[in-house]
């Protein structure tokens, strides 16, 4: 079970580029739960996410000798909800239907990538840890920068038009 958690079902092995594939999942599923289960319900999923994923990572990471492996993309899916949050906010805040915010939704999905694949400065920091606690900080410190700088282009952007 922790196998099929940590790699999200199987998502994990596919190729190119499978955190960019778990993110992407991650998006679609971010829009389907807000939509079905508003942000009391994205907020609940997420939180739950991160303590299974946590086991799920903790326990894989227990029978590999790669301190990182690359199927592993549930901390992908982690780190895309908290990007995703400023734009599940504003679809709960303004009422809206989450497919009016896709710029937002499209932005969030970039930022977080760029992050996750660069891994500047903190980010780059909690990657060096051990454990899952590596495995799932530096995702989770690039969805946070990716929802700061998705904030900043909502409010640019607003601001100029």
């Amino acid at each position: 079970m922790s196998a099929a958690i940590a790699t999200i079902f199987g998502i994990g092995y596919l190729r190119p580029a499978p955190g960019t594939w778990g993110s992407l999942f991650a998006l679609v599923l971010a829009i389907l739960l807000l939509e079905s289960f508003g942000i009391i319900g994205f907020a609940i999923a997420l939180l739950s996410v991160c303590v299974f994923g946590w086991w799920a990572t903790s326990e894989y990471l227990k029978r590999t000798a790669n301190k990182d492996p690359s199927e592993v993309v549930i901390d992908e899916l982690i780190g895309l909800w908290i990007a995703v949050l400023p734009i599940a906010w504003a679809v709960f805040f303004y009422n809206l239907p989450s497919l009016d915010l896709w710029p937002g939704w499209i932005s969030s999905f970039f930022f977080f990538r760029i992050f996750d694949i660069y891994k500047p400065s903190l980010i780059g920091w909690a990657d060096e840890k051990n454990g899952a606690l590596g495995v799932m900080l530096d995702d989770i410190f690039a969805g946070i920068t990716a929802a700061i700088c998705t904030i900043i282009l909502a409010v640019f952007y607003h601001g100029i038009s």
